[in-house]
């Protein structure tokens, strides 16, 4: 069973992460407090949506950069239709960005699997794309926390479990946590019990093997991108929410910290293998090495150097034990 344990990517993960927060915490002892602990869950929720869908992308073989436009697109234009026809309502705002998303990342499946272009300069186009429509089409000014719609303010404020620490500041759960959960689970059902996920592993491995294996491969890339760009219209809102102001420019440029997070978590660029844990795992790190470089009183630029370290020491595990699998493989059929 131990060996087993220690076989497994996110053994190593959460030893980095709990490693990592003890030192923190021999620091600066109010590292370890529901406050803070809150605080970091609560600014993880946006890029741990993402990474499931930047995950199931990975998993097929594919890479998507253009998420965080279509994230953007979908907050921006929420904000804007709400205000525009006073239904002040939440589930209406998410009507609206995850129509958004869903739209621009068919176009992004149709242009994938249709035409057959690769990936990653297919989404680096789409990504100019859908940013330059959005700024050139729908405007670039801000909108503030007093102009935001008051069900933006209002989830983003909402809290699941409330409590008061000993100066009688009022902290707790962000409600943030539910489309997080809802978005895991959803994931997590789709990878592991239907045959679209198992199509999507099959794609990941070898497309060709997939189609002998009866898969219709350009109908399950058609999904992923929709289904990504669902979860981008879903953290458009959330984000939205979260800094309580929206601008158009927000967002873009941050992908790779995204992709860092999923490819830490054990997923390979190549496809075909990453887990929902260690993607989880992935993100929980970013964000807590993001949040914790002011209790060792570090700047900010020192987030750069520790992620990159990580990401090595991550794709050196995950490389060095597929070799070791391969080596038992080939010992076992001599």
């Amino acid at each position: 069973m131990l060996s087993k344990i220690f076989k497994r990517h996110e053994t190593y993960l959460l030893l980095i992460l709990i490693a990592y927060s003890v030192l923190v915490t021999s620091v600066n002892r109010s590292f370890l407090t529901f406050e803070n602990l809150f605080d970091i869950l609560r600014s993880s929720a946006g890029m741990g949506i993402l990474a499931m869908g930047v995950l199931v992308v990975l998993l097929s073989g594919g890479i998507d950069v253009s998420f965080t436009a279509v994230a953007i697109s979908g907050g921006y234009i929420a904000v804007k239709v709400v205000m525009a026809s006073g239904i002040d309502n939440l589930a209406f705002a998410f009507l609206i960005s995850c129509t958004i998303g869903i739209l621009l990342g068919a176009i992004n499946g149709c242009i994938i699997s249709v035409f057959k272009l690769p990936t990653l300069i297919a989404t680096l186009g789409t990504l100019s794309v859908f940013f330059g429509a959005l700024t050139t089409f729908v405007g670039t000014r801000s909108v503030n926390a007093r102009e935001m719609p008051k069900c933006f303010i209002r989830f983003g404020s909402a809290k699941l479990l409330q409590l008061t620490n000993a100066r009688g500041h009022i902290y707790g759960l962000s409600f943030f946590v539910i489309p997080l959960v809802l978005v895991v689970l959803l994931t997590w059902f789709i990878l592991k019990y239907t045959m679209l996920g198992r199509g999507i592993y099959a794609i990941g491995n070898s497309e060709e093997s997939a189609v002998r294996a009866g898969f219709h491969v350009t109908k399950i890339i058609f999904f992923v991108y929709c289904y990504v760009g669902l979860l981008a219209g879903i953290m458009g809102v959330v984000y939205v929410s979260e800094v309580r102001w929206v601008n158009p420019v927000d967002l873009v440029g941050q992908e790779l910290t995204v992709i860092a997070a999923v490819v830490i978590g054990g997923a390979k660029l190549a496809g075909g293998s990453g887990t929902i844990w260690g993607t989880i795992l992935g993100v929980a790190i970013i964000r807590v090495l993001h949040s914790t470089l002011v209790f060792l009183g570090l700047s900010s630029s020192w987030n750069d150097l520790f992620v990159g370290c990580i990401i090595i020491m991550s794709v050196g595990i995950t490389s060095y034990q597929y070799k070791l699998d391969n080596k038992k493989r080939l010992s076992f059929k001599v």
